[in-house]
């Protein structure tokens, strides 16, 4: 007989994380599969956004209805980095005599040659990996073998793709997710989690095309934000909040205390007073949250890895359509510097020809990149 082990933060669980184990049970004749959350993953260097409690229990109710899944707290129980080496050693260890097989998506097998010890787990499991039609594990079927003298397997499952992090977005809008199981949902709004007390009254002040606006703000930018060396919460907080002053005069008693500045543009100044209300209404304290939002419309020097995701994200969100932005999207998912000088020549050349003023600070900011 045979068993499977699946691990992941699960951060949420969803329905494909379910289906892709039913299908690998029935494909692969598995008597139990081993579904173990972790407690911190390798490459989440930043953290779960949901604790390791609240994921367990979680996961627990996702998988209720297959009865030969065991969601364990192995690796929770150890806290720390959670290695794939370590956890597949204790269950070889717990079921010497049968055949193990780890569970993974195609993604995973991808990045599976520079996780730790790969080879001490090779000799403790099988790699099952999930197949979407051999498009995705094909290429790397002759690079593993060189690699490790094995093969891996495959498990044809053709689910829905769903990004974890859009997920999370979609919860922390207050959005209703299909990727979610109802019970899982519901657990999720009992506990209060993936949410932000900060995020409704802020959209509250905006528009409905506003919000979502700063919605697909926030995915683009949350989605980019690992790779970009930057917070994802951060890269939520201030996609979703960067817009939320766009509507509020500055005769609104919740701008009492702000003093503008002269010579603002009547297009950036709710970069300024959104970066007041961020802090002064909404309870944002971070400083570099605050400098992304006070910055977004217009750039600055020195400005930071966040303020210029944040920046980019609003000028490229999947709803804009201006001349030249397909490029600058194919850039800002490679390299961000190149991608924000790019788009600070295009709106300086877009302003000027259009006899527009100029603010000072995209300028500047602009010379600075260049200058960098």
């Amino acid at each position: 007989m045979a068993i499977g082990i699946f691990g992941g933060s699960f951060d949420p669980v969803h329905k494909e994380h379910v289906n892709f184990v039913r299908a690998a049970a029935d494909q692969l004749n598995l008597r139990k599969v081993i579904v173990v959350p972790s407690f911190l993953a390798p490459h989440k260097r930043g953290g779960a956004f949901a604790g390791a409690e609240d994921r367990l229990h979680l996961t627990q109710i996702a998988f209720r209805d297959l009865p030969y899944v065991e969601v364990s707290d192995y690796e929770i129980a150890q806290g720390g980095t959670s290695y794939s080496y370590l956890t597949c050693a204790h269950f070889a260890a717990k079921y010497p005599d049968e055949e193990r097989f780890l569970l993974m998506g195609a993604d995973m097998l991808e990045n599976f040659f520079f996780w730790k010890n790969p080879q001490e787990i090779l000799r403790n499991v099988t790699l099952a990996v999930c197949d979407r039609g051999g498009e995705q594990t094909a290429p790397l079927a002759e690079k593993f073998y060189k690699a490790f003298q094995t093969k891996f397997v495959t498990v044809g499952f053709t689910g829905r793709e769903i990004s974890s992090t859009r997920l999370r977005v979609d919860l922390a809008f207050g959005k209703s997710s299909s990727a979610l199981n109802q019970r899982v949902a519901e657990a999720i709004a009992r506990r209060g989690l993936y949410t932000y007390r900060c995020i409704a009254p802020a959209l509250a002040l905006e528009k409905e095309e506003r919000r979502e606006h700063s919605y697909r703000v926030a995915v683009m930018a949350a989605t980019r934000a690992r790779s970009a060396g930057v917070s994802e919460e951060k890269a939520l907080l201030a996609a979703a909040l960067h817009d939320c002053a766009k509507y509020v005069p500055l005769s609104s008693p919740m701008l009492a205390g702000f003093l503008p500045s002269e010579g603002v543009p009547a297009p950036v100044m709710h970069q300024y007073t959104g970066a007041y209300l961020a802090e002064h209404a909404f309870g944002i304290r971070d400083w570099e949250i605050l400098d992304a939002i006070r910055y977004h419309a217009s750039g600055k020097e020195n400005m930071s890895a966040l303020g210029k995701l944040v920046y980019l994200a609003d000028l490229l969100e999947e709803a804009r359509d201006f001349a030249g932005i397909e490029v600058l999207r194919a850039v800002f998912w490679k390299d961000l510097d190149l991608c924000m000088k790019l788009a600070l020549q295009n709106q300086i050349a877009y302003l000027k020809s259009t006899g527009k003023q100029v603010y000072p600070l995209t300028e500047c900011a602009y010379r600075w990149l260049l200058r960098e």
